[in-house]
């Protein structure tokens, strides 16, 4: 993988114009270097990602509009604009629009490793099965865990 590329990545598009749907998502990448890989999500009303761990990889989320509810660690809780999410690797977590309104985020995590990969193959499912996707995640060291009750 190569540095980051100096430069400006507009408001309202990707980097190269990519733009994927992921489990009725919308993830638009906005960089993505071996060390950092970032992208806004769009997550509508009753969509979620399901409980997972990230063995290799820090994640963080940046609330721009709406509310989630995440599943964190053995806890629960919930942000709004401007908080920022904090998901250490290793630690399971899943997250949930439970609300009647659109979430915008910024995701990121580091290092990047094979997460831009995992979500092309995603996007270019021809039906996101929930075992397929489960299964092409653990392809890329994203492992899915069981929902919680009531999740969804």
């Amino acid at each position: 993988m190569k540095s980051e590329i100096t430069g400006v990545t507009r408001a309202n598009e990707g980097i190269q114009g990519i733009s994927w749907n992921i489990l009725g998502q919308t993830y638009v990448p906005k960089s993505c270097a071996e060390n950092s890989f970032s992208w806004h999500a769009t997550l509508p009303p009753g969509t979620f990602v399901p409980p997972h761990i990230h063995p290799d990889q820090d994640e963080y989320l940046y609330m721009l509009e709406g509310k989630l509810d995440f599943m964190l660690g053995n806890s629960e809780a919930q942000a709004t604009p401007g908080d920022l999410i904090r998901l250490g690797m290793g630690v399971p977590h899943g997250i949930f629009n439970k609300s009647d309104q659109t979430a915008k985020v910024l995701f990121w995590v580091s290092p990047t490793k094979k997460l831009f990969d995992l979500f092309w193959g995603l996007h270019n499912m021809k039906e996101q099965k929930p075992e397929d996707v489960v299964a092409m995640a653990a392809e890329f060291n994203i492992h899915f865990l069981p929902p919680p009750p009531g999740a969804g």
